[in-house]
Parts: C-alpha cells; sequence; structure tokens
C-alpha cells in the first residue's frame, strides 16, 4: 500500500464508527417551523419563561422524512450556552404520537412549565432545572439570561410498552433562536 494511502487509511480508521449509520437513520428527519413567528434566529417576545415576564411554549413543528416504524415523536430542547441543561433535553423532552406510517405529523405547540398538555402529546422527561427555575415538562428560554442559543432535537422514535427507552429511527436539530 503506498505511504499516501497507509496515511489515509489510519486518519479515517478512528472516524469509522461514527460514519457508518443504519437505513433508517441515513435520511433523517426534515423539521421546520408551522408559525412564521419562530425563525432559528431570536426567540419570538412572549416565548420565555414566567419569571422574566413571559408564557412560552414550544414552537409548532413540521416534521417529514417520517420512518416506517415510528410511532411517536420526542423533541428535546436544550440551551446551547447553560452546560446544566444544554445536552439530552435539558429545558425537557416532550413526546407527540403519530400514526405509524404516516411519513408526516404536525407537531402542534403545547405550554411550557406544566404537565399538563393537549392530548396526544406528553412530557417524555422533565427539564432538569433546579430552584427558582424548576417547573414540570417543558422549560421555556430561560436558563441564566439573555443572549443564550436554544435548539431541539427531534427523533422519530419507536415506543414499545414495557421498554424504557424508546429506539431511534430518525433525528435532526433545529435551531430555535437567541433569547
Amino acid at each position: 500500500m503506498p505511504t499516501y494511502r497507509r496515511l489515509l487509511f489510519l486518519v479515517l480508521v478512528p472516524f469509522l464508527p461514527g460514519l457508518i449509520v443504519s437505513g433508517a437513520q441515513a435520511a433523517g428527519l426534515e423539521v421546520s417551523f408551522a408559525d412564521p413567528a419562530w425563525d432559528g434566529k431570536k426567540i419570538p417576545d412572549g416565548q420565555q419563561c414566567t419569571k422574566f415576564g413571559g408564557k412560552g411554549a414550544t414552537p409548532a413543528l413540521q416534521v417529514k422524512n417520517i420512518p416506517a416504524g415510528a410511532n411517536a415523536i420526542i423533541v428535546e430542547f436544550n440551551d446551547r450556552n447553560y452546560q446544566p441543561l444544554s445536552w439530552n433535553g435539558g429545558h425537557g423532552k416532550i413526546g407527540f404520537r403519530i400514526a405509524e406510517g404516516s411519513g408526516s405529523a404536525l407537531l402542534p405547540s403545547v405550554p411550557g412549565e406544566t404537565d399538563d398538555l393537549p392530548e396526544g402529546s406528553f412530557v417524555e422527561k422533565r427539564n432538569r432545572a433546579t430552584g427558582d427555575y424548576a417547573r414540570p415538562g417543558y422549560l421555556p428560554p430561560c436558563s441564566g439570561g439573555r443572549g443564550h442559543g436554544y435548539f431541539a432535537e427531534v427523533k422519530a422514535v419507536k415506543k414499545v410498552e414495557g421498554k424504557k427507552k424508546p429506539e431511534v429511527l430518525a433525528k435532526a436539530k433545529i435551531k430555535l433562536g437567541r433569547y
């Protein structure tokens, strides 16, 4: 093997596990805002937590390319700039039941700071905020002040009764904006 090929091989081998993706995940989801007030640049006025004078709710989302077998969409909300809430749904994980084989879904906006959600939606995991910020369900932008960037990870999953963790079939990220 020529030297440059050996070098290329040595450089790429450590990354191969991350490059191998199952067929269901390869296509990925297409996620967009269903409400024009959300543009991915700035959190709309009033969509912050009550502690900062808002009545925040999740943005309504349009999700396409949902793979066969998915029976729910889980949306994990995060604050990119506040490490304790910057990963794995730090601001909460909200689920939406969908019809298997639908291919697309319109996820409605659900209220923040409560676990009383509309039919068809559920709290998959409450936010991890503590102290004065602790609330059930989704915590709207609120974690530590202005200038923070918020994003959501959207996952098409197969939830099976009796299994603790759902099987992730496809996923995507969407920037919610700065507050």
